[in-house]
């Protein structure tokens, strides 16, 4: 009878060890940048002069998506997925209705708010860089915030 616990005990422990999620990783990659400074009140930027508004610029791994959020706020995201950030076509875009950020390649959703995930396979959030507005100069810094 004993013998029979054990072996029932291990069965479910391997079991629900099996059927768990996996939430191992790879971490996205780092790269380091020179800040980039943008002036708003250009052409090419005339989207981030509204709140909600969002615009792709170089620098990081993928690039950053650019989105105003209130005012003078705003949050800068890397563009590499955070679910298996080495594959080919992780890259994060701004999804056509413009209300949130989405990776065609896993299907996972992020949110403007906070760059965590809202759907599909990712559990991590986008990396976020340091930004600063001042007048009508936007800098964003290689600085991660979470």
């Amino acid at each position: 009878m004993m013998l029979f616990r054990r072996t029932s005990l291990y069965l479910l422990l391997l079991f629900s060890v099996a059927c768990s999620s996996d939430l191992s990783d790879d971490p996205i990659p780092v790269a380091s940048f020179a800040d980039i400074v943008i002036d708003i009140s250009f052409p090419s930027y005339v989207n981030l002069r509204t709140t909600g508004g969002f615009a792709n610029v170089s620098g990081g791994v993928r690039g950053i998506i650019v989105y105003r959020s209130t005012g003078n706020s705003f949050l800068a995201y890397e563009r590499n997925c955070s679910f298996h950030p080495n594959e080919a076509c992780a890259t994060v875009n701004v999804h056509s209705s413009g209300l949130y950020m989405t990776d065609s390649c896993c299907g996972s959703d992020f949110s403007f708010q906070d760059g965590s995930p809202t759907g599909g396979q990712a559990w991590q959030p986008l990396r976020r860089y340091r930004t600063q507005f001042s007048g009508s100069t936007l800098t964003i810094s290689d600085e991660a915030l979470n």
